[in-house]
């Protein structure tokens, strides 16, 4: 069995990653952690939920490839608990019934759909989900089903439906009495049959109910159903099961998947969604030994495509309310006969998947489905979507080159949708800032570069079209044969734009179509390039006996990928399902094939990715996925010499899961990013070692990767967790090209910076106050941001000088080892504001000032005595107006203002100062009766001068525009931050501060001329400590 083989190869990654983690340290690189930025508004595929029954506001919900959430908040705000695991995929999630923070969890999803993701077994957190511990059956790839016992902890069950790629041993029902340090297999069949469902009676543990199900995947086909599929009954924990068949009143013939459900209020009363030539519901009134049919003949509403749902579940105190999970949710009120709508799809979206009845209370209802989670109070009456979970499952991700750069990709089952990379507002990038593009399951997003306005977008089975984000127009422009000829269009067909034409798109189907011209026309440039395997193409026969289910996830010899040459015109490399990698050179007059010179590669595998290098035309990387065939090893290959030889560059044991995307670097070529399907892998040194990127990056399937060209981007797309951004990755770069050694012998090293723009930040859309609830994807900060690596912990000082060398601004970091990212905020060295704390060293930062002006500055870092330097240009927002003279007049305004704010600031430091002696005077002999008189005379007139300068303290709000200190700060909150000319408001408002000003300063010196001079004189007499005298 492959996937055994597989995770046998885990060992050799453990005995391996040492020297390999010695020469692909990522370990430096820490403080360089990724942005998720959503969307998190169409969220994802929820395959599990249970609830603290004492607690409904501790929910946690498993996802088909985006790990376990927990919510403590009844759903308010989430956090993931399985970042850390091997694993992503969550077939199961079960709380302790005797311990709330004991949780169980099986691994790889139940619906096997063609894209569904698989497992590692079962996990176990004693402490609510903050660690977690593997407890075994990492065979059984996929798990449906886990009861724990009610009053035994340490008795589990597990019902594993097993692989739907490959018949193996490792499914059925497993079961432990020591807590998951053994296992036992106490129910199975054949190796292509596991478990659909599995429960237990509320009143008897030592009675469990199992449906096993045979049912098989290929990539071309599926098959639901068998004489393998079953009722089996367990009186005695599970040690023995007796089989339920037609002479018990269940159907004849073969069965296909079967959902339980058991009548809490009524435990002999069991339901069974039964998949057979006629779909429907039966029931048992006597425990499970006796069946019958209750649902009316032709009743629709129970549900269809049993093989994608078939879950039942009861009311926990009416034995007659049951409810079916399918396309939607429906609901029967008399026992199963008949069934209506429950949940209305036009507000909740379809493909339900999970549920949960609270116990105590079947008002309190949790659902999910493929497009998240939702909570209703009120047993259905209304729901509560929860759009902060950001699970949804990307299969392409693409950019465009607007500033900010947009990112857009498609879903599965969620459409395509396009949103900003950054946003140039205040808050994070909330979920009204994407725009929906296309519905269905989403794919390719590929946006027109002669006009960012328009683009490309895929949904299933290759029906493209082209989209006006302005007027939000589609027009579908797929392609037809000149000969009626079917087309065979992948599920996830292949689509491209021509680098050197880019009116020109390409499309494949079993054909390479070509349209010069935005899609308004095509032509076909190429033969079947597939295998064209007739064995292969009975999708019409999809679904098996019992229900056929053609939606075209499985149409087979296909073309996958294409993938035009940026290097020269006319070369397109086009990848297949079916094994073949075909080249051109002449724009399709003439095709080769590569199938066949993949070392250690089976025979016709999957297509996943071909990448065509920026470097040098002969040389290209493809992606070969075989989890299909039940091949969980990774297989990516470099050519050179177009395709003539290839070479593997990841091997088994390099990587954990199968390999689904890479990208090469375009300034470095050893620097290269590998996505699997359990996470993004980093090599520094052409391939010859891999390691995992663990810094803020959860274990997700990672399906798509880019380098943004101008920004150094990486853009991430997961197939789970939405889009990720890790922003400027020269460090990366420059570690490579140096190598790590040559970069850890510096003491401090200032890597390039990236151009910068002082942009205007406007306010967000929509909302005033946010609470916890809103979803924020993670906002690019709008500063410079400076990496550097440190060899050790210390301080870093900055110093920014601008063309003439003069340093504008210095302040003080706190390095830590390795790479870190600081950012400055283009402020230059400001001055001191009235009344603040005075610095306690000259080499203290000095406040902030105005914003400098844009160009080229250099920044120079320095510890320990050894410096290192980088340019910066700093560029002002192409949406602004720009006036060099008067913003030059400007710098000279900010100078006056700044030398009335140091005088203001002396003068309060005059008055502090003084008030301070006075204190300590007063304290060298309290029992003087005129020296306390002296003193609190003094301290008045001290604390008058600086009621002209501040408001003085009181209890509640105060605010006086006529003091100084209002006046200069409102001058200040309007000139330092913009580029904007001085304004005659802002010119008038100095005039006026500089006017109000000068009484006060002259009245300040003034007291100390005389007043403060009198109060030394006295001081003196007395024979105590002289007192300061201010000049």
């Amino acid at each position: 069995m492959k996937f055994k083989q597989f995770y046998q190869s885990l060992l050799l990654l453990v005995l391996t990653s040492v020297s390999a983690i010695a020469q692909t340290d990522l370990s430096i690189f820490e403080a360089m952690e990724p942005r998720s930025i959503g969307p998190a508004g169409m969220s994802g595929r929820v395959t599990s939920i249970d609830v603290v029954r004492h607690n409904r506001n501790i929910i946690y919900a498993g996802t088909a490839s985006g790990g376990l959430w927990k919510s403590v908040s009844g759903g308010t705000s989430w956090e993931p608990l399985f970042d850390k695991e091997e694993v992503a995929s969550i077939g199961v999630v079960t709380i302790d019934p005797s311990n709330a923070s004991t949780i169980w969890v099986g691994t790889g999803e139940g619906n096997p759909r063609n894209s569904l993701n698989g497992g590692y077994g079962v996990y176990r957190s004693l402490d609510a989900g903050r660690t977690w511990k593997h407890m075994g059956l990492e065979n059984t790839k996929n798990v449906h089903r886990l009861i724990v016992h009610p009053d035994d902890p340490k008795t589990v069950w597990v019902g594993a439906i097993g692989s739907p790629w490959a018949e193996h041993e490792e499914r059925g029902v497993f079961k432990t009495t020591d807590g998951g340090l053994t296992w036992r297999k106490v129910l199975y069949d054949i190796p292509g049959a596991g478990i659909a469902d599995l429960v237990i009676d509320p009143t008897n543990p030592n009675k469990l109910v199992a449906a096993m199900w045979e049912h098989r995947r290929f990539p071309w086909f599926f098959n639901s159903g068998g004489p393998a599929s079953g009722i089996y009954i367990s009186y005695d924990g599970g040690e023995t099961w007796d089989r339920k068949t037609s002479e018990h009143g269940l159907p004849t013939g073969d069965l296909g998947r079967i959902g339980l459900a058991i009548a809490p209020s009524m435990p002999d009363r069991i339901y069974a969604y039964v998949e057979a030539k006629e779909n429907a519901i039966y029931r048992s009134d006597d425990g499970g030994n006796r069946w019958r049919r209750v649902s009316n003949k032709g009743e629709s509403g129970i549900g269809s495509r049993p093989f994608y749902y078939a879950d039942l579940y009861v009311d926990p105190e009416n034995e007659n309310r049951v409810y079916s999970l399918h396309t939607t949710v429906t609901s029967s009120e008399d026992g199963g006969k008949s069934f209506s709508t429950f949940v209305n799809p036009g507000f909740i979206h379809v493909d339900n998947h999970a549920f949960y009845v609270h116990p105590d209370d079947p008002s309190f209802m949790v659902l999910g489905n493929d497009g998240g989670m939702e909570v209703s109070r009120d047993r259905g009456g209304s729901w509560h979507y929860m759009e902060n979970l950001p699970i949804g499952q990307f299969y392409h991700v693409s950019y465009d080159m607007e500033t900010p750069y947009n990112v857009m990709g498609g879903m599965q089952d969620n459409g395509a949708w396009l949103g900003p990379s950054q946003l140039l507002k205040q808050g994070g990038i909330r979920n009204g800032y994407w725009e929906r593009i296309v519905g269905g399951d989403g794919f390719d997003v590929v946006p027109d570069p002669l006009d960012t306005r328009y683009g490309y977008s895929l949904s299933q089975g290759a029906n493209i079209r082209r989209y006006d984000r302005k007027t939000g127009q589609m027009i579908g422009i797929r392609p037809e044969h000149p000969n009626g000829e079917r087309i065979r269009w992948n599920w996830n067909a292949g689509v491209n734009i021509d680098p050197f034409d880019k009116k020109t798109i390409y499309l494949g189907g079993q054909y390479l179509f070509k349209s010069p011209d935005h899609g308004d026309s095509w032509e076909i440039i190429s033969p079947d390039l597939t295998t064209n395997d007739p064995e292969k193409q009975k999708q019409a026969e999809t679904g098996g006996k019992l229900n056929l289910d053609n939606s075209g996830a499985e149409m087979h010899t296909t073309i996958t990928v294409v993938e035009p040459s940026t290097l020269t015109q006319g070369m397109i490399w086009v990848g297949t399902d079916d094994g073949n990698v075909q080249l051109t050179r002449d724009g399709g007059q003439n095709w080769s094939n590569s199938a066949g010179k993949f070392p250690g590669l089976p025979a016709n595998s999957w297509v996943q990715q071909i990448k065509a290098s920026t470097y040098d035309a002969g040389t290209a990387f493809v992606i070969f996925d075989e989890h299909r065939r039940d091949d969980w090893n990774p297989y990516v290959y470099q050519t050179t010499n177009y395709g003539r030889s290839w070479k593997r560059i990841v091997n088994e044991g390099d990587v954990f899961g199968f390999a689904l995307s890479l990208v090469q670097d375009p300034v470095e070529p050893n620097l290269m990013f590998l996505g699997t399907e359990s996470g993004l892998y980093v090599t520094m040194d052409g391939a010859k070692t891999w390691a995992k990127w663990t810094h803020g990056y959860p274990t997700v399937p990672t399906m798509d990767l880019h380098i943004h060209p101008r920004e150094h981007d990486l853009i991430i797309g997961t197939f789970g967790r939405a889009i990720w951004i890790l922003d400027d990755i020269r460090p990366l770069r420059e570690a490579a090209q140096m190598s790590m050694n040559k970069l850890k012998e510096k003491e401090i090293h200032t890597f390039a910076i990236p151009d910068a723009t002082n942009a205007i930040i406007g306010p967000y859309w929509g909302y005033r106050s946010t609470g916890n609830g809103l979803f924020m994807g993670e906002n690019k900060p709008f500063n410079a941001a400076i990496s550097f690596y440190a060899r050790a912990k210390g301080k870093v000082k900055m110093e920014v000088a601008n063309a003439s060398g003069n340093i504008v601004r210095t302040r003080t970091y706190n390095a830590k080892e390795g790479v870190n990212r600081v950012y400055w905020g283009f402020e230059a060295d400001g001055i001191r504001q009235p009344g603040s704390r005075k610095p306690t060293s000259k080499n203290a930062t000095k406040p902030g000032g105005y914003d400098v002006l844009p160009g080229t500055y250099q920044v120079t870092l320095t510890k320990k005595g050894e410096s290192s330097s980088q340019a910066i240009n700093v560029l002002r927002d192409q949406r602004t107006s720009w006036d060099a003279q008067k913003i030059s007049e400007k710098q000279a305004f900010i100078t006056q203002y700044y030398e009335l704010v140091s005088q203001v600031t002396a003068a309060v430091d005059r008055i502090d100062e003084a008030r301070g002696i006075a204190d300590n005077v007063m304290a060298l002999d309290k029992d003087h009766k005129e020296l306390k008189e002296k003193v609190e005379e003094i301290k008045e007139g001290l604390k008058s001068l600086r009621e002209l300068i501040f408001a003085p303290r009181v209890q509640g709000l105060s605010r006086n525009p006529d003091l100084i200190s209002s006046q200069l700060g409102n001058i200040r909150s309007k000139i330092e931050s913009s580029y904007k000319p001085v304004t005659q408001p802002q010119q008038l408002a100095y005039e006026n501060a500089k006017r109000n000003t000068t009484p006060v300063l002259e009245s300040i010196d003034q007291f100390f001329g005389k007043e403060w001079t009198e109060f030394r004189s006295f001081v003196e007499n007395l024979n105590l400590e002289l007192v300061k005298d201010f000049k």
